[in-house]
């Protein structure tokens, strides 16, 4: 069956193939935890992980780091504040930090990098949130000391706002390289790495080989019902533990989440390619419905974000008409749509979601 966990038996309905049962497309951060994570979290050996004694804490943050093929790894309460750790280690008050104007750290992080790092972004808008070294070098701020000063490049793949894009490896590789030639660092915000890496076939130490820092999510596409990973160098993690600690995020006996994202990580990559089919079959019936506008071959992953102008209403009416009928998705802005996939929602409840929308404009 499309969209459901290895976890789960083939033949166990997908909730969101019952009418009665809301088809959720708000996003991926709404997956249940799967039998097999409960089950380890009942049985996880727990410490204080304060104190670093816990064991599937310390098992968790020691395969990830091996995955990313990294020193070491820290776990982390959410992605939020892994990639606010990881500005902090990389910068000073007063500097400025470059992303896409749609940019997560920009857009949905509270303006943490101002507030608490005390850093500016500076942004600039890039064709489906790609940035490249073209873009990147006349936003670097020359050394006069008199200027606010570049510290650090930050990245997002997949790139959430622009639709699930995927930054090809060159291109990520080419910025690494003319970053650090520039003295600059560069910070990967990675909630959903593991989706870029199954979209080109790549692995996720492949694609993050050249980033200073990483942050990845494992309550995302993975569907840990909680936590974060950064992964780096030795120093940078030890650094990067210390801040986690400031930001209030010292754990006791978290091996109960830790042993969710275990499974997380060993299970679910294998199924993401699924999720990215259901998003091209969503966007694919999108496209025949008149009034949206959706181009499907754009689809990359699992994020499908298409324009309402066309139906003659704006996306938060639509969207509120949709969530009465128990299809929720969120609108982005005045005429566009947000629908994310994940293993909670098979095609039945895509098929839903389509006819639904249908009959409502």
């Amino acid at each position: 069956m499309q969209g459901v966990s290895a976890t789960k038996s083939a033949n166990e309905p997908d909730p969101a193939s019952k009418p009665d049962v809301a088809v959720d497309l708000r996003s991926d951060t709404v997956t249940k935890p799967t039998p097999e994570m409960r089950r380890a979290m009942a049985e996880a050996e727990v410490g204080d992980d304060v104190y670093g004694e816990d064991p599937t804490v310390n098992k968790l943050q020691a395969r990830a780091a091996e995955i990313f093929g990294r020193e070491a790894a820290l776990f982390v309460p959410s992605g939020s504040m892994g990639n606010l750790i990881a500005i902090k280690v990389w910068t000073h008050h007063g500097n400025e930090v470059i992303c896409e104007e749609r940019g997560h750290i920009n857009q949905y992080e509270m303006a943490s990098m101002s507030a608490i790092a005390g850093c500016m972004p500076r942004t600039t808008r890039a064709p489906e949130g790609i940035l490249t070294w073209d873009l990147i070098a006349p936003l670097i701020r020359p050394k006069i000391y008199y200027r606010a000063q570049t510290a650090l490049i930050s990245l997002e793949n997949t790139h959430n706002m622009a639709g699930g894009t995927v930054y090809p490896l060159e291109v990520t590789e080419d910025i690494c390289d003319h970053a650090h030639a520039s003295g600059l660092r560069v910070h990967l915000d990675g909630a959903r790495i593991f989706n870029a890496a199954v979209a080109l076939g790549r692995s996720v130490a492949e694609l993050t080989r050249k980033s200073d820092s990483v942050m990845f999510c494992l309550s995302k596409g993975l569907g840990a019902p909680v936590g974060s990973m950064l992964v780096g160098s030795r120093e940078f993690i030890e650094k990067a533990h210390i801040l986690r600690k400031l930001l209030g995020g010292g754990m006791r006996q978290v091996g109960v989440l830790a042993a969710a994202g275990l499974v997380a990580l060993e299970r679910s990559p294998q199924n993401l390619h699924r999720d990215h089919q259901n998003a091209r079959y969503l966007a694919e019936g999108l496209a025949q419905i008149p009034g949206i506008g959706i181009d499907p071959k754009k689809v990359q992953t699992n994020i499908v974000i298409f324009d309402v102008r066309g139906t003659g209403r704006i996306a938060g009416e639509i969207s509120a008409a949709l969530g009465q009928r128990k299809v929720l998705a969120g609108a982005t802005d005045q005429y566009a749509i947000r629908m994310v996939t994940h293993y909670d929602v098979d095609r039945s409840g895509i098929d839903r979601a389509l006819a639904t929308l249908r009959s409502i404009v």
